[in-house]
């Protein structure tokens, strides 16, 4: 196969525009041109894009699994089928993403990152690892195990950052003794804390913006908006997110976390370049409805998927999602009736700017790699490049 790749005949997708009738060059894994029409471009390999959009990859910061395997799991055969699945669905880029369990459960999956690494040439690629917990509030527990949850501990996070080089995000609940000790040294260590699962009221969640938790995870899941004590009323991390400018959010936009005025409301306080889609996928997804579990098979949590959606047993609450990115998608357009461009934008260039990525993610723009789609009118993919690589294509 040609190193040299010229897409043409479609709608190019850009931070700015999306182009009628244009084509993107690659050669050698990057983007080296942008250009309306049908360019010559010798000794490449033609690809025609038949009318339909040409995007960026989309880039998921949150997600637990996919295809009957969770990260969790330990293993980097678990790894490699969650990054295969879900590139068929237009993601080409992942923070793979730990759950609340035992040290050793938590040093298998951190181990197996590597090792899935060297053997990824068929999935999305692997840009770091995400720990979810397991400094949480046990109010805010959600389907997380709460066998597992404690407060931050020292010498358990310094030792896990000098050995893992490969953790590029830690969420949290920053109320908790020690939580912003522990923010700081992330940061000194170039990992972005974010707060989740939590019973921070505003101020603290502003003292947490102040010293490094800079994004809500699943925002609106797992935190307080406005609540009550001793009858005065107390603004929560919600009203934090929309009132802190520079704080960025991140929502599952699978239509059943978050229904139809919410996420209308999000785009409209903190708009595309501060809101990023994710789809916080356990094992489920794009696997048929039924009895799933949540989590790895030795200490899994027992879930049921329904209605598109994971819920505890006992139906009282979500247990996470099922969505693979397209949906995503779809739910910002025909749900919350946002434009393409900035629906586009939430599912690439803001969380590559998020994750510090964006100088060779997140966009069709020269120099940046190719990472790739072609999907058409109702966001069905056509065709996934990752760096030059096709590894799908219908």
């Amino acid at each position: 196969m040609s190193s040299k790749i010229k897409i043409f005949n479609g709608k190019v997708i850009t931070p700015n525009a999306i182009l009628e009738n244009a084509s993107v060059l690659v050669s050698e894994g990057k983007i080296i041109g942008i250009e309306q029409g049908n360019p010559d471009f010798p000794e490449a390999q033609a690809i025609d894009a038949k009318g339909q959009y040409i995007s960026p990859g989309f880039i998921d910061i949150h997600i637990h699994g996919g295809g009957g395997s969770d990260f969790m799991d330990g293993t980097p055969e678990a790894f490699l089928t969650i990054a295969e699945t879900h590139a068929k669905y237009g993601t080409t880029a992942m923070f793979p993403t730990t759950l609340t369990a035992e040290p050793e459960d938590l040093l298998a999956t951190l181990d197996s990152f590597e090792s899935a690494n060297k053997k990824n040439t068929k999935g999305a690629s692997m840009l770091g690892m995400h720990l979810e917990g397991p400094y949480f509030a046990m109010n805010q527990k959600g389907a997380q195990d709460p066998r597992f949850i404690r407060n931050p501990d020292e010498s358990e996070y310094t030792n896990l950052i000098k050995n893992y080089k490969t953790i590029k995000r830690w969420s949290a609940a920053p109320e908790l003794p020690g939580a912003i000790e522990f923010g700081k040294y992330l940061v000194e260590n170039n990992i972005l804390p974010a707060i989740a699962h939590t019973d921070a009221i505003y101020e603290e969640a502003e003292e947490a913006f102040r010293n490094g938790y800079t994004l809500a995870t699943h925002f609106y899941s797992a935190m307080l908006g406005v609540t009550r004590r001793n009858a005065y009323r107390y603004a929560g991390v919600v009203e934090a997110g929309y009132l802190i400018d520079d704080m960025d959010v991140e929502i599952i936009a699978d239509g059943a976390h978050l229904p139809a005025p919410l996420l209308k409301l999000i785009y409209k306080i903190k708009g595309p370049n501060k809101t990023a889609l994710i789809t916080d996928a356990i094992r489920a997804a794009s696997l048929p409805e039924g009895k799933s579990l949540l989590g790895g098979y030795k200490n899994g949590v027992e879930v049921i998927v329904e209605d598109g959606v994971a819920k505890m047993p006992d139906r009282s609450s979500f247990a996470g999602s099922v969505a693979t990115f397209d949906r995503l998608i779809r739910t910002m357009l025909y749900m919350a009736e946002v434009p393409m461009l900035d629906t586009i934008i939430m599912a690439s260039l803001t969380p590559a700017w998020i994750m510090k990525v964006q100088d060779r993610k997140g966009s069709l723009e020269i120099g940046k790699d190719a990472d790739i789609l072609i999907f058409d009118d109702k966001i069905n993919i056509k065709m996934t490049m990752v760096e030059g690589r096709i590894i799908y294509q219908l």
